[in-house]
């Protein structure tokens, strides 16, 4: 089944992949992503890729550094971003609390309920306000809210694979203990804190390499950043900071702060994109024709999505939504246009979304670009 189909990479600011631009898969070339949260540059790369742009490199010198190359790394997601200090009041979403699942950006109360409406009767003077004490202004994101991970617009939960309970469970113990989500639930999801989750993180600029495929950079910082993270107590090696960063009081400690850049690269040799596979660590899971919940659909589904999204869990802001999308090689042209096919399918995949509650009607001014791209290849 895996050779019907093709793979496209998307990336954008929010979930509306009308606004998404396409990535160039294992091109040192960046996608570059801002909105009024973040600004950010972007690098795709998986191995042996056979997706779109046509003639895209099968590969990137990147898997041939350390230690993707020990590691057997099927592909990795690079980012550089500075978050930007909000220019408009910052709400919490209603309902939320630590360790729960907000809605979107854009999206209502849940269930559709309107918030409550102050009283306006309460008796408080207007002197009573004024004495009330101001919030201290946020320096950043917490290390609690930025939130890395997988989400979908409708269940899937009577479309999971066999094996999938005991896959999550290896995946919670052995790769990522910080996950937390619901598979089963209407709108399900899988986020971790990005600061144990990302496989690297590094508090600075980095460096953009052509020679080793883009964006490079090791865990620790710049000088700056580094005398920060160890300010906080923050291990000085990957391994060390992830299993340091899954205390409630490390999480408290670290902030992302505004106006400040940062790079974090998220990679693993588990999912593998040429033959569609799931390979965990003593258990391997053909995920082809449960990809995006299908197995079990009625109807024949022309694509399916696979999308990774940066946001804040106490807003439910996005940042950052990368987006893996199959479609029929039947649906694709020869110069990697989508046919009129393929075009309905990411209709019916934005429709969805919308009546998920991640796109707002009305959103703020976001841009997407490729440095050196045309525009034909934003969406």
């Amino acid at each position: 089944m895996a050779d019907k189909y093709i793979i496209r990479v998307t990336a954008g600011s929010d979930y509306n992949i009308d606004k998404h631009v396409v990535v160039p898969v294992n091109s040192h070339e960046t996608v570059s992503v801002s909105n009024d949260l973040i600004d950010a540059e972007i690098n795709v790369r998986v191995q042996n890729y056979g997706g779109l742009p046509r003639n895209s490199p099968t590969t990137s010198p990147y898997f041939s550094l350390e230690p993707h190359a020990a590691n057997d790394d099927q592909y990795s997601l690079a980012i550089r971003f500075t978050p930007k200090r909000p220019s408009k009041p910052r709400r919490r979403s209603p309902g939320s609390k630590a360790g729960s699942r907000p809605p979107s950006r854009g999206s209502g109360p849940p269930n559709g309920e309107a918030p409550e409406e102050a009283d306006e009767d309460t008796g408080a003077s207007e002197e009573g306000k004024d004495d009330a004490p101001e919030e201290p202004e946020e320096a950043g994101i917490s290390g609690h809210d930025l939130q890395f991970g997988n989400d979908f617009d409708h269940p899937i939960r009577d479309r999971l694979p066999p094996g999938f309970s005991y896959a999550m469970n290896i995946v919670k113990w052995w790769i990522d203990p910080g996950l937390d989500g619901d598979p089963y639930a209407d709108m399900p999801y899988l986020y971790g804190p990005g600061l144990s989750s990302f496989n690297c993180v590094h508090v600075g600029a980095g460096s953009h390499d052509v020679e080793k495929g883009g964006l490079h950079f090791e865990e620790g910082g710049d000088e700056d950043g580094l005398r920060d993270r160890r300010a906080m107590g923050v291990p000085d090696t990957a391994k060390e900071r992830k299993k340091w960063a899954l205390a409630d009081q490390s999480k408290e400690r670290w902030v992302f702060e505004y106006g400040r850049t940062y790079c974090v690269d998220f990679f693993n040799p588990y999912l593998d994109f040429s033959e569609f596979a799931l390979r965990l660590p003593g258990f391997t899971l053909p995920i082809m024709k449960y990809w995006d919940g299908q197995g079990l659909r009625a109807h024949r589904k022309r694509s399916h999505t696979l999308r990774y999204v940066l946001r804040n869990r106490t807003t439910g802001e996005t940042y950052l939504v990368i987006l893996f999308s199959l479609y029929l090689k039947e649906d694709v042209n020869e110069d990697g246009s989508l046919k009129p096919a393929a075009l309905e399918a990411k209709r019916e995949d934005l429709e969805m979304a919308k009546e998920a509650g991640k796109i707002a009607d009305e959103e703020g001014v976001a841009s997407v670009e490729v440095a050196g791209a045309d525009d034909d290849d934003v969406d």
